[in-house]
C-alpha cells in the first residue's frame, strides 16, 4: 500500500512537472501570445535532409548565437514514404531528432507539414506512386489525394505528438503548416479549390495539435488558419483577418541555383531593410528562407535543372560556415528588434510619411519604453530627417532604428561587420590529383542495346516518372524495326527530356541535352539501317522533376508520347504505338556499384577518358581538421558522385553559365535574382561538391566512385577544404570594426589598412586624401597572430587621420592563415 502512494505521489509531480514546462500558443490581431505574452519571433528555415544529423546541432547553434528565436523545416513526404506505406526517418531523414535538437538549443520549432512543400525538391515533395492510384488528381477536391494527403499528414502529427514535442505538450513546436502557396495557382484548379482549401483547415484542425496553424500565400485561407506571405519583402502584406497576426513565412535571403546560370546574391543591406520594414509595419514572426540552405543529396534537386548545391546565399553556407557579413549585420538587427519588442507588441503604433518617400514610426504608450524607425523607401535619395530636435542621416532604401526614439543605434544599409572570403585549400595528407589512383568499368548495356525483353513492355511510349515510379533518373526505351534493306536514314524523336542518348544496333548514335529552360526537343541523327531486324535503343535520362506550378505533377517527362520516326527512302516509318521493352535504371544501379562490393571487378590499366557510361572508382585519405570537405569535379561531364556509398547528388561541371545579371550590385535597386547581383559568369555552373565530414572515414581510405554519363576526365579530381581566406571590415569613426577567421585560423599579415577617408570595397581598398601614419602598425600589433581582435575606430587608438570637415572611418583587409 505504501509503495502504491509512492507511485501515486511520483505521477503526480510528473504530471506537474509536465503542465509547468507546457507552452500555450495562441493569438490576436497584434502578436502571437506565447504563454500569454506577446513576442515577435525571428525564425530561419534550415531543412533536415539537406544537411546530416552531425550537422544539425552547429547548424542550430549558429542560428542561435545569430540571434534567432526558431527553426522552421519542411516535411518531405517522398523521402519519408518512397513506396506507399514503407516509411523512412532514420539518418538525415530523422525529422524526431532534428526536432529535438531544436529544442535542446532552446529554440521554437515551426513545422510546414504541407505535404506539398515545392522548396525546389524533386516532384515537390509528392512520391511519385501517388500517380499510380485509380482516379487520382493532386491538391484538389479529390477523395484519392484527400484520403493519401490526411494519411500522410496525421502520421506526422502523431508521431511528433507522440514525443511530446507540440508547445503544450512542453516542446518546441509552436506554429504548424497546412498546404503550401497555394492561393499562386488554384485558379487552375476551378471552383473545387475553395472546396479543397476548406477541406484542409478542417482536417488540420480536426488533428489537435494545441498551436496555430498557418497557410502561406493563402489570402482565403479560412478561419482560424493564418494566412501569410512568401516573398523579398512584405511590408506590405496584410491578413485576411483582423485577428491574425502578420506573418512572414519566407523572407528569401537570396535565390536557388540553375545548372546553366549564374550565382545568385542578395545583399546584406536588402535582407536587413527588409525586415526592418517589416517589424516597422506590425510584423510579428518573420522567417528567414534559408538561413542554412545546405546540398541537395541524392536525386532531392527539383526544377528541372536545379544544382546539386542548395546554398541559397544563406547567412549560413552549404557547408555551415558563417557567411558574412550577411550573417552578423543580420544579428546586429535581431538585437536592436528583441531590445524594443515590448513597444513593438504593446505599444501605439503611430506612423508619418514625409516627402521624398521618408516614413517616421513610433510605438510609444504608458509605462513602455518607446521605439521608433525612420525609413527611406527611395531608391536614388539619401535623406536629413529632423526628428525631435535632431538630424539623422538616412540612405536611399534604407531604415534607421532608434530604440528609445533618441540616437539611432542600426541603420540596414551601414554595415559595421566584417566580410568573410571563403577559399578551398587543397588536402595535406596526400598529393592529389597526381596521387590518387583510378580504375574503371563500363556500364553493362549489352542487352538493353541488341534486343532486351526489359523489365516490362507497352504498346505506347510512357511518362518517364510513372515508368519508372522516380527510382532513378533513367529509363531505356527499346525497340525492333524491321527493314528489308541496307539504308542510310534518320532517327527522330520527340522527347520531353532531358537528356537522350540514342542506339542502333549497338553504335551510339547520338546524345542531346535541353538547354535553356527549354526540355521539349526533337532528337535527330543519321543512323544505319540494316537489312531484316534493327535494334532501337533510347536512354531517356531527367535532372528533377517539376516542383511548382497547377497540375505540375502532369508535366511529362521522358520520351511521353513521341512521336518515334524512321525516315529514309520516301516513308516515315511510326514507331509510337509499336510494342516497347523498358528498363528502369542502370545496370550499375541495379548492382550498387557506388557500395564498392568486393564483387564488383574494377579495371586499372589503360583507364579511359572522354568515354561515356564510366564509372570510375579512386581511394582518397581524408583531408585534417574539421572545415566542411569538397571535392573538385571540374574536368568530369555529367553524371553522379558517391563516397563510401553516400550519393552526393548529381554533378555537371560541363554545363556554362550565361552571362545574365553579373553587374556591379546595387542593393538600392528591389532585388531580384534574375537580372542582378549574380556572379559566375561564363564558368562552369558548380564544380564543388560537398562531402560532410560524417561520409569520411578518418583513419581509413574512403572510396569516391563516379558513374559518368557523357564523358570526362577524372585525373584533375581533388580534395579541399573550405576556410576563411580574408576578411575585410569598414566602419565609421567612432566604432568597433571586429574581424575574425571564424575559427579556421590566425590572422597572418595585413593587407590594407587606413583610417581616413578610404574607398572601395573587399578586396579592392584604396586610401582617400587623409590617412592616419600610425593606424597600419597599431592594427598589425592589435591582430596579427590572434585568433580574432577588435579596433575600436577613434583616433586615440589609431592616430590623427587629419581629415578636415569630412567624415572619417577604418578600413582594413586582413588574411587568414
Amino acid at each position: 500500500m505504501a509503495m502504491a502512494k509512492s507511485l501515486v505521489v511520483v505521477l503526480a509531480l510528473f504530471l506537474l512537472s509536465v503542465l509547468a514546462s507546457s507552452t500555450t500558443v495562441s493569438h490576436d490581431g497584434r502578436a502571437l501570445l506565447i504563454n500569454g505574452q506577446r513576442r515577435i519571433i525571428i525564425s530561419g528555415s534550415i531543412h533536415y535532409p539537406r544537411s546530416t544529423p552531425e550537422m544539425w546541432p552547429e547548424l542550430i547553434k549558429k542560428a542561435k548565437e545569430g540571434g534567432l528565436d526558431a527553426i522552421e523545416t519542411y516535411v518531405f513526404w517522398n523521402v519519408h514514404e518512397p513506396v506507399k506505406r514503407q516509411y523512412n526517418f532514420e539518418g538525415n531523414l530523422d525529422l524526431v531528432r532534428f526536432i529535438k535538437e531544436v529544442q535542446n538549443a532552446g529554440l521554437y520549432a515551426i513545422v510546414r507539414i504541407g505535404p506539398y512543400v515545392c522548396a525546389e525538391w524533386d516532384y515537390g515533395g509528392f512520391p511519385a506512386w501517388l500517380r499510380q492510384i485509380p482516379g487520382m488528381e493532386m491538391r484538389t477536391d479529390n477523395k484519392p489525394f484527400k484520403d493519401e494527403m490526411q494519411t500522410f499528414t496525421t502520421l506526422i502529427v502523431d508521431m511528433l505528438k507522440k514525443e511530446n514535442l507540440m508547445a503544450p505538450q512542453g516542446g518546441p513546436i509552436i506554429l504548424a503548416q497546412i498546404e503550401n502557396e497555394y492561393g499562386n495557382i488554384q485558379s487552375g484548379y476551378g471552383a473545387a479549390a475553395n472546396k479543397y482549401i476548406q477541406w484542409c483547415a478542417n482536417m488540420a484542425q480536426s488533428l489537435g495539435i494545441g498551436v496555430p496553424w498557418i497557410m502561406c500565400q493563402q489570402a482565403d485561407a479560412p478561419q482560424p488558419m493564418i494566412n501569410t506571405c512568401n516573398g523579398f519583402y512584405c511590408h506590405d502584406f496584410q491578413p485576411n483577418n483582423a485577428n491574425s497576426p502578420k506573418i512572414w513565412t519566407e523572407n528569401w535571403t537570396g535565390w536557388f541555383k540553375d545548372w546553366d546560370k549564374p550565382d545568385p546574391h542578395r545583399p546584406a543591406e536588402d535582407v536587413a531593410y527588409a525586415v526592418a520594414r517589416f517589424f516597422e509595419t506590425n510584423g510579428t514572426v518573420q522567417n528567414y528562407y534559408m538561413y542554412h540552405g545546405g546540398t541537395n543529396f541524392g536525386r532531392t534537386s527539383g526544377g528541372p535543372y536545379i544544382t546539386t548545391t542548395y546554398d541559397y546565399d544563406a547567412p549560413l553556407d552549404e557547408y555551415g560556415n558563417i557567411r558574412q557579413p550577411k550573417w552578423g549585420h543580420l544579428k546586429e538587427l535581431h538585437a536592436v528588434l528583441k531590445s524594443m519588442e515590448k513597444a513593438l507588441v504593446y505599444g501605439n503604433y503611430n506612423s508619418k510619411q514625409l516627402e521624398n518617400g521618408v516614413q517616421i514610426t513610433e510605438y510609444t504608450g504608458k509605462g513602455i519604453t518607446p521605439g521608433c524607425f525612420i525609413s527611406n523607401s527611395n531608391t536614388t535619395l539619401d535623406a536629413t530627417v529632423e526628428y525631435h530636435g535632431h538630424n539623422y542621416f538616412v540612405p536611399a532604401s534604407s531604415v534607421s532604428i532608434l530604440p528609445e526614439c533618441k540616437e539611432e543605434v542600426y541603420n540596414t544599409a551601414k554595415v559595421n561587420t566584417q566580410t568573410s572570403v571563403m577559399v578551398k585549400r587543397r588536402s595535406q595528407v596526400e598529393n592529389e590529383p597526381e596521387g590518387l589512383s583510378w580504375s574503371w568499368r563500363p556500364e553493362a548495356m549489352t542487352s538493353t542495346l541488341k534486343g532486351a525483353l526489359g523489365s516490362f513492355r507497352d504498346h505506347k511510349l510512357l511518362d518517364q516518372i510513372l515508368a519508372t515510379d522516380d527510382k532513378s533518373d533513367y529509363l531505356w526505351y527499346m525497340n525492333t524495326f524491321d527493314h528489308p534493306m541496307d539504308m542510310d536514314m534518320t532517327l527522330q524523336v520527340a522527347t520531353q527530356g532531358h537528356v537522350l542518348h540514342a542506339f542502333v544496333n549497338g553504335d551510339h548514335v547520338g546524345s542531346q541535352y535541353a538547354a535553356d529552360g527549354n526540355f521539349s526537343f526533337t532528337f535527330e541523327a543519321g543512323v544505319k539501317i540494316k537489312m531484316g531486324k534493327n535494334y532501337i535503343s533510347l536512354l531517356s535520362g531527367t535532372i528533377g522533376h517539376s516542383n511548382y506550378g497547377a497540375r505540375y505533377e502532369l508535366v511529362p517527362t521522358g520520351i511521353a508520347g513521341g512521336p518515334v520516326f524512321i525516315i529514309g527512302g520516301g516513308m516515315k516509318h511510326d514507331l509510337s504505338s509499336e510494342l516497347w521493352a523498358y528498363k528502369v535504371g542502370l545496370d550499375g544501379e541495379d548492382n550498387e556499384i557506388y557500395m564498392d562490393s568486393p564483387s564488383h571487378k574494377w579495371h586499372t590499366d589503360s583507364i579511359p577518358t572522354m568515354r561515356p557510361f564510366t564509372w570510375y572508382k579512386t581511394t582518397f585519405k581524408a583531408p585534417l581538421g574539421d572545415e566542411a570537405v569538397v571535392v573538385n569535379l571540374e574536368g568530369m561531364g555529367k553524371g553522379v558522385a558517391w563516397v563510401n556509398g553516400n550519393n552526393l547528388g548529381r554533378y555537371w561541371p560541363t554545363t556554362i553559365a550565361n552571362n545574365q545579371g553579373c553587374q556591379q550590385c546595387d542593393y538600392r535597386q528591389p532585388y531580384s535574382p534574375d537580372n542582378q547581383c549574380r556572379s559566375g559568369c561564363g564558368e562552369p555552373g558548380q564544380i564543388w561538391y560537398h562531402i560532410p565530414r560524417s561520409f569520411l572515414k578518418e583513419t581509413e581510405p574512403n572510396t569516391l566512385i563516379l558513374f559518368e554519363e557523357a564523358g570526362g576526365e577524372p585525373f584533375n579530381v581533388n580534395f579541399q577544404t573550405v576556410t576563411v581566406g580574408t576578411v575585410c571590415g569598414h566602419v565609421e569613426e567612432g566604432k568597433t570594426l571586429t574581424l575574425s577567421c571564424q575559427g579556421t585560423g590566425i590572422i597572418s599579415n595585413i593587407e590594407f589598412a587606413s583610417f581616413g577617408n578610404p574607398d572601395g570595397m573587399c578586396g579592392a581598398f584604396q586610401k582617400g586624401t587623409c590617412d592616419s601614419q600610425i593606424a597600419l602598425d597599431a592594427i598589425q600589433k592589435a591582430c596579427v597572430g590572434k585568433m580574432a581582435c577588435s579596433i575600436e575606430g577613434s583616433a586615440s587608438v589609431l592616430g590623427d587621420s587629419k581629415c578636415k570637415n569630412m567624415p572619417v572611418s577604418l578600413a582594413v583587409q586582413a588574411v587568414c592563415s
